[in-house]
């Protein structure tokens, strides 16, 4: 699951991607308003956690430009503004939650979670293959009636190739979701995670669902076309 921070404040920012990040999130952080409306339109996330005084261009500005081009993206206003008018405003806006600072991590945490579990697309809570099922809130993996334990890493690897299920991606996809970092030809941390999950998720199954593409990258599905 990918988040975009706009915050500001560089020590609440790195506070909150750390924080994130523990918890198996793939994190973007942007500390200007337009840096923000960029990012949040022109990239896909799964939740924006937005500051609203921001240089720039106000968060209000913000969220309203993103409504009107990604209305079902969730967003949590993190924000010192405290009166009931500025919260009234901001989720007639379109936010929806709302976080004055300061606040406990656990409680955002809290907050991304249920967002989540009740969320504008409540089916990508739950992600399945054949009988590969994963949960992105309980952070639980399944292969049938068998519980699979994952690193975190792990589990950031396989969500992100179930999110992708039935599509190629490459390796420089999956370093850039996953480990949030530029391609580098001479790494082979994927193909090595790769292997970790087909030891964890494929052996013993009858249905082989991680594969290789060749020149390409991986897939996850019944129906790869693929040579290991």
């Amino acid at each position: 699951m990918r988040v975009l921070i706009a915050e500001d404040d560089k020590p609440v920012a790195m506070f909150l991607r750390k924080g994130l990040e523990a918890e198996n999130y793939a994190v973007d952080v942007v500390n200007d308003g337009k840096g923000a409306l960029h990012m949040a339109t022109e990239y896909d996330f799964d939740l924006v956690l937005l500051d609203l005084n921001l240089p720039e261009a106000d968060g209000l500005e913000v969220l309203q430009g993103l409504r009107a081009k990604k209305p079902s993206v969730p967003v949590i206003v993190l924000t010192s503004r405290a009166k009931v008018e500025d919260r009234v405003k901001g989720l007639d806006i379109g936010a929806d939650d709302y976080l004055t600072k300061p606040f406990a991590y656990s409680e955002l945490s809290a907050r991304v979670r249920a967002l989540i579990r009740r969320g504008v697309r409540p089916l990508e809570a739950t992600l399945r293959s054949a009988d590969l099922e994963i949960n992105r809130v309980e952070r639980t993996v399944r292969r049938g009636e068998r519980r699979i334990e994952l690193t975190p890493k792990e589990f950031a690897l396989l969500e992100y190739l179930m999110l992708n299920r039935g599509h190629r991606v490459t390796r420089a996809m999956i370093i850039e979701h996953v480990w949030n970092l530029s391609f580098d030809t001479m790494t082979n941390v994927v193909d090595v995670y790769i292997n970790y999950l087909r030891r964890k998720v494929d052996e013993g199954a009858q249905v082989r669902l991680i594969r290789t593409i060749r020149g390409v990258g991986y897939q996850l599905g019944e129906d790869a076309e693929a040579a290991a």
